[in-house]
Order: structure tokens, then sequence, then C-alpha cells
């Protein structure tokens, strides 16, 4: 059976649309490790509140000994981000991998609930199809009820391959599938944004009058001979793609620590002195609305599909404004500069109310079992292997729990409506702390209900008998000197 969440009962009164911030960026890390702020290529400081991140990263280093303890542990660029944005209520809903193609998904924890279905997959387009060093990582999920696919790219280099990076694009677009009935491709879904280093060059202008252009800050005369935009007029897949105005220096290629363009001659593999790289916007970041579909009076299953979605569009419009795409050019530890692009999505909501409604029952503390009760509120798959979580405020993750109870495992009926579930003291923190609870749906893939916040008392226990964990370290200590 399909993991897919069940359509709510819409309620006709709901109709007004409402926005949301998207703040998405793609940086060539050239196998660097990370730098000690982004504070400024996140817009931390902004007054504007932001309600989504979107971080696509290529070129992650990926040695042997880094890759498997990245396969175990968070990788340091993972980890930059998450201690960046957890503090200010943002949570990782996903993160895919693949060799140095990194994608990371972050959502305001209000948002939390009504992001649903979440899936990613993987295309390798490298070395004959079999590694992973090019190609493309995608995560696609719903959004109040609309279905987004982020696909985050790093395609074949040099000036003269720009045909093979749209070869590279089509079959990444063309292989990609979910396990979703609305949305099994990519571009099934309502919204996509592709981004990352795709590669496209400057061609026929020569170094000098590029230079010129960039030191001028004319940069509209370069557009013309953009690879990009050049195949944007005869490919029809690029053509649905829509991207802002190139009114920022290119991002590549630089010295490193430096804002000047590459300035020396390099030696290639078989031992040539290679020229210095052209500069080039190979950093870009797209976006595609689905195209409206057509009316149709056959009865056949594609038309069904066609009018259930030209009656979804014109019922939950959605519209997207770009309000920034510009480069960061302080940052300087690759020979790329990231690229920030930030987005106001305009939509009417599909879904207005969470699937499951939660809460803690009675005092919460290490000394006794915890009661949780919870209500589901809209009809969803739900599964043996849906758990309840206890996290901190500000937690990170969906894996950031402190502890969890199997939902049917310890369910018991509380009346017709309300289900408690226990949980067991010897999980809950003895120092207590803010919490919230969580209902997670393995069919969902996602968290679909969040309690209120609440206090989870000291343990009196542990206070009576000096049981906290760095008092037991320090008796520990005392214990082992007195031995010598």
């Amino acid at each position: 059976m399909e993991n897919e969440e069940q359509p709510e009962d819409h309620q006709p009164l709901q109709k007004e649309s409402e926005r949301f911030r998207l703040h998405m960026v793609t940086w060539n890390v050239a196998t660097a490790d990370p730098p000690d702020d982004v504070a400024s290529l996140l817009h931390l400081n902004s007054p504007k509140t932001l309600d989504l991140y979107v971080i696509g990263l290529q070129e992650v280093y990926s040695g042997p000994v880094r890759f498997v303890s990245d396969m175990i542990f968070d990788d340091p660029w993972s980890q930059l981000f998450i201690s960046a944005l957890a503090p200010l209520n943002y949570v990782k809903l996903s993160s895919i991998r693949m060799q140095g193609l990194l994608l990371l998904f972050f959502s305001k924890l209000e948002h939390v609930p009504f992001i649903r279905d979440i899936q990613a997959t993987y295309t390798r387009t490298g070395i004959f199809g079999y590694w992973g060093n090019k190609g493309g990582v995608s995560v696609r999920l719903s959004f109040y009820g609309h279905m987004l696919c982020f696909l985050n790219c790093h395609l074949a280099a040099h000036m003269k391959y720009a045909n093979e990076r749209v070869d590279e694009f089509e079959h990444i677009m063309d292989t990609q599938t979910f396990d979703c009935k609305k949305a099994p491709r990519i571009f099934d879904h309502r919204l996509v944004f592709w981004f990352g280093d795709l590669n496209f060059r400057i061609q026929d202008h020569g170094m000098h009058f590029v230079r010129s252009c960039i030191n001028n800050q004319t940069y509209n005369l370069l557009w013309s001979h953009d690879q990009l935009i050049m195949l944007k007029k005869k490919e029809q897949l690029l053509q649905e793609f829509e991207e802002g105005p190139l009114d920022f220096q290119p991002t590549y290629k630089f010295d490193l620590n430096s804002d000047t363009y590459d300035s020396r001659f390099y030696t290639t593999w078989f031992g040539f002195n290679g020229k210095k790289r052209k500069p080039a916007w190979t950093d870009r970041i797209l976006w595609r609305v689905r195209p409206k579909s057509q009316s149709s009076d056959e009865q056949d299953e594609n038309d069904v599909k066609e009018r259930n979605q030209l009656k979804e569009e014109e019922e939950y419009p959605l519209k997207v404004r770009q309000d920034l795409y510009t480069s960061k050019m302080e940052y300087s530890i690759s020979d790329h500069k990231p690229v920030i692009g930030i987005f106001t999505l305009e939509l009417t909501k599909m879904h207005q109310t969470p699937l499951v409604s939660l809460h803690a029952e009675g005092d919460w503390s290490a000394d006794i079992d915890s009661i949780v009760l919870y209500n589901p509120l809209q009809p969803f798959q739900s599964s043996t292997w849906d758990w309840i979580g206890l996290y901190k405020v500000g937690f990170s993750s969906v894996s950031d729990y402190i502890t969890y109870t199997w939902v049917k495992d310890d369910e018991v009926a509380f009346n017709d409506k309300v289900m408690q579930v226990f949980m067991s003291k010897e999980e809950i923190p003895v120092r207590g702390g803010e919490c919230v609870l969580c209902y997670y749906s393995s069919n969902l893939q996602c968290i679909v209900g969040i309690s209120e916040p609440f206090k989870v008392q000291e343990s009196k226990v542990a206070v009576a008998e000096g049981l906290f964990p760095e008092r037991i370290n320090e008796l520990d200590r005392i214990a082992r000197s007195e031995e010598f």
C-alpha cells in the first residue's frame, strides 16, 4: 500500500491564501571544512521570519574514513547548519547524501505537522552512471497539501559539455520516482526547485571582455552567451523553468581565500599547463510551477487525473515570487561562491488541522511512569511502527528525541476518541526541563502532531539521593582515587 496521506475534509470557508518565506542555498564547497559562521549565509539576523530552509551542497568531502563516519553521524556541514538553526526553532525534517552531494530541508516548528509524505532519492550520472560524484539528490514532500520537490544537482564540468549537462538533467528527471500516487515523478509536483552546481559556462566571449563586464557590473552583456540561457531557447524541458536575473558576479572560479578570479595557471592530470578558468555562473537556482492542466471531456485515466489537477489548482492556488537572488561574496573557503535565493510562496492551505492532537497528562518526572493522551483529528493510515517521542524544546531533528514509546504496544483506550500510552520513567530525564511530545507516522515518514510545551519536573528521588549524573561521576572519581 502506498505511503500517502489521506485527503482531509476541506472546509469551504477556509479559502484565504497565506504567504510563506523560503530560503535556499546552493554552494559547491570544494571539499573544504565548514566556516565558523553562517549567519550571513542564512540571513539569521533578518527581521523577516523565514519558514523553510533548503540547503544544497556539492563536493562535500567524502574521503573513505570521513564518508564512513558521516554515514553514522551527521557530517560537519550538517552539524553546522543544525547548530545554527535549531536554537531558532527550525527542525531538520529530511536530508540525503550521495557522495559529495548533500541536501538538507529545515522547517519552522509550527509547520512541521503539515509537512507530510517526505521522501528522498538520488541519481548517479558520473562515470557511466555508477559513480556518485555527479548526479542529483532530491527531497519531495507535501506542504499544507501542495506537492513540492527540491532537486540538487552537480552536472558535468567544462565548457564543451553543455549538451551533456542537459542530457544528465533529463535523465535525472526521467528516472527519479516516488511512492506517491499524486506525484510519482518530479514533473508531477506542483512546484519544483532545480538548483546546484549546474556547471553552465559563458561561451564565445573572451576572458578580457568577461572580466571587463564584471568590473563594470554590466552583467547583462554576458547573459546572451550564458549556456543555460542559450539552451532554454531550444530545449522544451528547460523552458518550463524560471530563473531570476543574474544581477550578481559570476560565482566561479575564484582563488581560495580571496575575491580574485582564477589567477594561476595549473597542471592538469596529463602534466600540461592549463589555462586560467573564465568566470561563469555555474551555481544556479531555478523553479517550475506545474503548467495548468487542460480540461477535457474524455474519460480515460490521464484525463481524470488532469481534471482533478485543474480543480485543485483553481480551488487551492499557488504562486511563487522570488524576492532575492544573489551570491555571498564574503565566503572564500571554496573556488565557488555560495548563491542564495529567497522566495515567497503564496498558497491556500489544503490542511488546517494536524492529523493528531496530543498532550502530556498530569505531572511528569523521572519518579513515575507518565501518560500521553492523543486524539486522531483526521483519518490517516496508522501503523504498528508509529511512535510518540519526548523531545527537548528546541530539538534539531526527528531523531533528536530523549525517549519514545511505540503507540500500538502501550496503547490503552481512554474514551471513544482519546487514546493513552505510557512512557517509562526510566528514560525521562532526572533534571527535567521544557519538553514537547511528537507523534511520528511511519507511513507518512513524518511528524503529524506536536503537543504544547510542558514542564518535566526535576526528580525528587534523584535530588534526595544525589543521583544526578554529575554527582555520580564525582562519586566515581572519588572512589577511584581512594583505591590508590
